[in-house]
């Protein structure tokens, strides 16, 4: 499911109970300088990331004096956010002159503890090559460092490195709950192109053997995908980013199944068996 960009007003783009993806929250957040932005979602636990401008975060008595560093876009610097647990009041409140802000959440009962994720708890990834036009870097927010404190939600984001290029690539799904072969995840991308006016195409295939869907990126695209094989590509000249959600069903890590008439590129494609595990 492809959702152009549009002005959101600052209402979820997937809400609790959305029937596409619906483990799944997500809401794009733009606020002036000392404008206040406050929520509580029952049975979701969110992560709030600044896209671009800093903002302070209090939930309940947990503070957060300030979080964000990027300022003109999301190649500025690298991401920090806040984990929010599900049921309790969140607000935070702009200090740049203009913020815009993720809000990615997951179906989770369970109640953890707030806490904040800095540039230094990051997890890096950077796997694929020029060779292989798979070449890209994978910031998790939400990652493996985090297992324990967080109950059903990765957070992510990836970059293509260079202009050009696949991403998601070979086709995977996860849309089937059948443990050791896959997990069950929701998911959902925010794209971003630079320049701004470059443009990709977002596959997806639900049969492997018939042919899919494809969908046209522009800047600020949103995407979701409740299943099927699902990679993208962004054209030449120009680099692409996207905000990654998922969500899993019965667990957090993820499992992803590769399409088998290409998971033999799995064993040629250099790092992507470190970027698989990263998942977990």
């Amino acid at each position: 499911m492809h959702v152009p960009p549009y002005n959101n007003r600052n209402k979820p783009l997937f809400e609790v109970g959305n029937e596409a993806v619906p483990l799944t929250y997500f809401n794009i957040v733009n606020l002036k300088k000392g404008e206040k932005f406050t929520y509580k979602i029952l049975g979701f636990e969110t992560c709030i990331v600044p896209a671009t401008g800093s903002i302070s975060v209090a939930i309940n008595n947990f503070f957060v004096a300030e979080i964000g560093k990027r300022k003109s876009d999301v190649w500025d610097d690298e991401p920090e956010g806040v984990y929010a647990p599900t049921g309790l009041d969140v607000n935070f409140v702009a200090l740049s002159d203009t913020v815009e802000v993720f809000i990615a959440g997951a179906k989770c009962d369970e109640v953890y503890d707030p806490f904040v994720i800095s540039s230094s708890d990051i997890d890096f990834v950077q796997y694929g090559s020029d060779d292989t036009k798979t070449h890209r870097k994978i910031k998790h927010i939400l990652g493996q460092k985090q297992n324990g404190k967080v109950g059903r939600l990765l957070v992510s984001e990836l970059y293509t490195v260079g202009q050009g290029g696949w991403s998601g690539f070979p086709p995977h799904k996860h849309d089937t709950d059948r443990k050791p072969t896959e997990t069950q995840h929701d998911e959902v991308y925010n794209f971003r192109f630079k320049p701004d006016h470059g443009f990709g195409l977002q596959l997806l295939q639900q049969d492997g053997k018939k042919i899919g869907d494809a969908f046209h990126l522009i800047n600020k695209s949103t995407v979701a995908i409740p299943s099927g094989y699902h990679p993208c590509v962004v054209a030449p000249g120009y680099e692409m980013y996207y905000f990654t959600i998922l969500a899993g069903l019965s667990q957090r890590p993820l499992i992803q199944y590769f399409q088998p008439d290409h998971d033999w590129q799995v064993n040629i494609i250099p790092g992507i068996k470190d970027m698989i595990a990263k998942f977990k």
